[in-house]
This record gives C-alpha cells, structure tokens and sequence, in this order.
C-alpha cells in the first residue's frame, strides 16, 4: 500500500472523527435549546367572609343588639298592661332589620320563647307581621298570626319572615312584629306573668 493511500485513509478516519465529535457536540447543544424551551403562570384567590348582624328597636327609631335574654328589649305594650283584668288584651310593636354593612338577605324566625310567673298560664300571645309605619293596636293585629302560643309554655314556632340585605350603606329594610298578649275570663288577681321571645335570622 502506497504512502498516499495511507496518507489518504488517515485524513478519513481523522474527518469521520470529527464529524462524529461534532455530531456529538450537537447533541449535547439541541438538549440545551430544549430545556430553555419553558414558562410559568401562576394564579392565586383571596376569599373574605361577609357580614351579619340583626338589630331590634322598640319604637321603629333606635336600633341595637340584643344578642341574649339578659339583654333583652323591654317591649312597650299597650295599657292597661300593668293592671289586666280579665279578657282583655294589650299591643306592642318590635322591629327587627339586619344591620348596614350586613352583605346577604334573611329569613326570620322566632326559634325559642321562656314564659315565667303565675298569670302565664292565663295569658295567650300572638305575633303578626304589619308593616313597618303601622301601629301595633287591635286593628293591625288581624289575619294570620306568625306565631302563636300560650305564655306559659315552653316552645315555640312560626312562620319565616324574610328580611330585605342592606343596599348601599343604609340598613335593610325593618320588618314590624305586632305582639298582641291576651287574659283569659279566669285570670286571677294579683298575678304577674313574664313572657321572653327569641328571634334568629338566618342567611340566605
């Protein structure tokens, strides 16, 4: 073999080596470029609770909590309250809303009711719903009561009431109920009798 062909084949093997190398630095390269090739998003949430709160009034003006029996309102009723004689009746009005900065409507309802003293088995009660300008009297507590019971039990239930959500930064609208307290013939003298009503509100 002459010195050429020799000369020849190792110039070869010498390009084949170093397409192979490049081939290989190559490789190396376009896995590179390929790893580059990525991105992120992200995305996040944040939650807040809303508000809730009932309020209660005695004259339909001035509202405030009465979260517990203790602190419950003092209801204004009708005379002669403080001096019953038989079969005779007496009003009172109690409103109730949902306090501004409340975000959800309600319904109402009367959940739980207490009635103490020797005249509460004597004594009938009946709620009615009347509307929120109205006065509480013998010809606004007609119709169908929401609630009923006798003073001296231990239960009570009634119909929903739905309470309107605040708008704006106003409180929502109130809601009158009409407590009408009845004797019976047989109420004995010299008795007393206290009756006190728990209203929840829940939302909706």
């Amino acid at each position: 073999m002459s010195d050429t062909t020799t000369t020849r084949r190792r110039w070869r093997g010498r390009r084949l080596r170093a397409v192979l190398a490049g081939g290989l630095v190559l490789g190396v390269g376009a896995a590179i470029t390929l790893a580059a090739w990525t991105d992120n998003e992200y995305a996040t949430g944040t939650f807040t609770a809303g508000q809730f709160n009932l309020q209660g009034s005695i004259d339909g003006a001035t509202y405030a909590d009465h979260a517990s029996a203790a602190g419950a309102a003092t209801l204004s009723f009708s005379t002669p309250f403080s001096n019953l004689a038989p079969s005779q009746t007496v009003y009172a009005g109690f409103w109730l809303r949902l306090a501004a900065g409340t975000t959800t409507a309600a319904n109402l309802q009367l959940v739980g009711y207490t009635g103490t003293g020797a005249a509460a088995p004597q004594l009938t009660y009946s709620i009615y719903l009347i509307p929120a300008a109205g006065t509480c009297n013998a010809t606004t507590a007609t119709g169908t009561a929401i609630a009923t019971g006798l003073l001296s039990s231990t239960t009570a239930t009634s119909t929903v009431v739905p309470l309107a959500a605040p708008v704006g930064a106003a409180a929502g609208a109130a809601q009158q109920l009409c407590f009408a307290v009845a004797s019976s013939a047989s109420l004995a003298q010299n008795t007393t009798a206290t009756g006190t009503w728990q209203f929840t509100a829940t939302s909706t």
